[in-house]
């Protein structure tokens, strides 16, 4: 990919970034916002904002790349023909923004057969917006822009542990992460995506998840690689596909973290 090609790359995603929040924030927090349960059990919402927001983005892409696939999370995959697919969430965090909570965000990937190239991770309310790839490790916010950068190795016992549903999947899959949050420092639940956007500017140490999908990793995985940190499946291996995830700050908690996790059966 040429340097012309990766910026032109970049600038769009930023387009379909603006684009987002253009059309999601007009509902965060408004009394009217209702949501659709797409379970028959349990509660997996979806709102006119995921659908607005996934709607806009798409346009802007038909507008300024239209030979490129694109997934989204709310209209499923559209076929491209140059080798580049983009992968969508409007509201990574639906549960979040129903809850008027700012962690939830807006996640757009960028990527070829062999997994996402670049992504960017954007909370709208706050105004802080994480990119990463072709070159890139860099965030702007409130308090200004600055580069991207994981803390790097520190023993598992020294170490901050997000996920965001303290049950994690299945019994087993629980029970793992458990085990791996008795050895942590500290354990936070609930930030969604947001947790990954403190893993790449150096807050925290391992974000650990099951039960992902493509759309839920891309964007996040591209921004913590940029910034020097790890993501993989509980085995060690791609992740870009979603399931079993953990991205992690260094070798050190991620070696660690994976004695436990890659003992759970598949």
């Amino acid at each position: 990919m040429t340097r012309a090609d990766a910026a032109e790359l970049r600038q769009v995603a930023e387009q379909v970034a603006d684009t987002a929040r253009a059309a999601v924030l007009p509902w965060f927090r408004a009394q009217e916002l209702t949501a659709d349960n797409k379970l028959s059990a349990g509660f997996d919402p979806v709102t006119e904002a995921d659908r607005a927001g996934e709607r806009a983005m798409r346009e802007t892409l038909a507008r300024l790349r239209p030979d490129d696939a694109v997934i989204g999370e709310e209209f499923g995959a559209t076929a491209g023909k140059s080798g580049l697919t983009w992968v969508l969430d409007p509201i990574d965090g639906t549960r979040g923004f129903l809850s008027g909570t700012p962690t939830w965000g807006v996640l757009i990937a960028v990527g070829d057969a062999g997994g996402p190239v670049y992504g960017v991770i954007d909370q709208p309310y706050i105004g802080e917006r994480f990119r990463g790839g072709l070159g890139v490790a860099a965030m702007d916010g409130p308090q200004g822009a600055r580069a991207l950068s994981v803390r790097g190795d520190r023993p598992l016992e020294q170490s901050i542990v997000f996920t965001t549903f303290p049950e994690l999947g299945t019994k087993a899959e629980g029970a793992a992460f458990a085990k791996v949050a008795a050895r942590a420092r500290l354990t936070r639940y609930g930030m969604d995506c947001y947790a990954y956007a403190l893993l790449a500017a150096g807050q925290i140490d391992l974000v650990i998840e099951a039960g992902l999908s493509d759309y839920d990793i891309q964007a996040p995985m591209a921004v913590i690689e940029a910034a020097g940190g790890i993501v993989t499946d509980w085995q060690g291996g791609p992740a870009q596909h979603g399931g079993r995830v953990i991205a992690a700050a260094g070798r050190m908690q991620h070696d660690a973290a994976l004695e436990v996790l890659a003992k759970v059966p598949a």
